[in-house]
Order: structure tokens, then sequence, then C-alpha cells
């Protein structure tokens, strides 16, 4: 399979046409950014890791009966996806309380919630990506309510065989983002990534950070943590 045109040159991996209409190509970066490009840097082998990542979790689902858009890994650091039409939501699933829901509603980080919670934000980084609701995405034409309660079904599902599966490598699934996409012929599909860069993840004894929060808190040990994911992921 061919890589052709650069179609997406984003912070944290470059997307490629090929010589099949319904087949991308995906690199990963190692370049870092913070929640809107305010602070840049670098990880050591971050993109490895993070293609490395995502594909075992996306295997894992597609075992376990969620769809994704993943085809094959070529490489470290480059893949080959399936074409989807991505819906413009970043859906963001919660397990405990930390970041942006601890600091919105004035909690401390760490409490276990007693079920799962779903937020949407827009994905608009001109407005800040804001938060939205269902409602609101139906207004905007985004989605319908059919396909709002699919993806969160969905979403709930990918919770819980990933909750299963770091519990048994002592690894707390703190929260995590997803986008979805519809592939040309309308199947729903998980799309994106699942790696440090876009999981909130703690060592189940220590709560030690394994996630990229090291880097957006100046926390450092940023390529240890990250390393340490990929670790115990193969090992498994």
């Amino acid at each position: 399979m061919e890589k052709r045109e650069l179609l997406y040159d984003g912070t944290a991996k470059r997307i490629y046409a090929t010589d099949d209409e319904n087949i991308l190509y995906v690199s990963y970066k190692d370049d870092a950014t913070d929640y809107f490009g305010l602070k840049k840097s670098s990880i050591a082998g971050k993109g490895s890791i993070c293609n490395r990542v995502t594909n075992h979790l996306m295997q894992l689902l597609e075992k376990n009966g969620v769809p994704t858009h993943y085809m094959a890994q070529l490489s470290d650091t480059d893949s080959l996806i399936k074409k989807a039409r991505i819906i413009p939501l970043a859906v963001i699933v919660r397990n405990i309380s930390a970041g942006a829901f601890a600091q919105r509603y004035g909690v401390e980080e760490g409490i276990v919630f007693e079920e799962p919670t779903i937020e949407l934000y827009l994905k608009n980084e001109a407005l800040g990506d804001p938060l939205i609701n269902t409602y609101h995405a139906v207004a905007l034409k985004l989605i319908t309510h059919d396909e709002m309660e699919a993806i969160q079904q969905m979403a709930f599902s990918i919770n819980s065989i990933l909750k299963e599966f770091f519990k048994s490598i002592k690894i707390r699934l703190v929260d995590f983002r997803l986008e979805f996409g519809y592939l040309p012929d309308g199947t729903l599909v998980l799309a994106d990534e699942i790696s440090p860069d876009n999981c909130r993840f703690w060592d189940s004894e220590t709560h030690f950070r394994l996630d990229k929060d090291r880097f957006r808190l100046d926390m450092g040990y940023v390529e240890e943590a990250y390393q340490e994911i990929i670790t115990r992921i193969t090992n498994a």
C-alpha cells in the first residue's frame, strides 16, 4: 500500500492518502502539546508507543465486538486505517474525577464514580472545543438522537472492556477521549487513537500517573511513564 499525498498534519500524527480511496496511512509523531498548543515539545519514543498501544487496544476491542477503523501496523510508528467520516464530537468517558472535571465542578481528584459518566465536546479549536450536550449536537445537525444513543452504548462498552484489561495490568483507567466515525458502508466505528496521549492512566497501587499529564503538569518522568504503559501492555 503506497503512501501518497499528505491529508492532515496534526500535533500527534500525519495522515496520508493511499492508492486505495478507502484506506489511509497514519504516521505517529513524537511532538507533544498541551490542551490548546500553548506548550510545545517532544517526547522521545511517543510516536512509536502511541501507535503500538492504539493498535493493541483496537485489536482487543475488535475481538470483543467493537468495530474500529484499525487495519494493520506497518512499522513502530506507521499504520493503515479505514477511511471514515469523523463525527465532530469528542466523547470523554470518566470513571474517576480528574483534570477538567475536577476543576470545573470544584471537587478533588480521585473520586471513584458509582457509574461512569460521559461528556461531549464540540471539536472546534477556534472555539476552545466547548462542552456541549446531546440536544446541542442534534440542534447543530452533527448527529441524531439515535446515533448518539449508539455512540453512548459503544463508549460504555469500550470502557468496560478497557477497564477490565487495565485492571489486569494494575492500572486504573481514570478517563479517556474517544472519536467515532462512519465507514462508507454506514458502519459506526471507533476512530483516532487510544493511548497515553488521550487517556489518564494511574498505577493501581501508587496512583503514579502514566500518561500525558506528566507533560502537561511538568511532573517529570514523561518518557518513563509512556514506556511503562507499552511494557505492561505488551507483557500482558
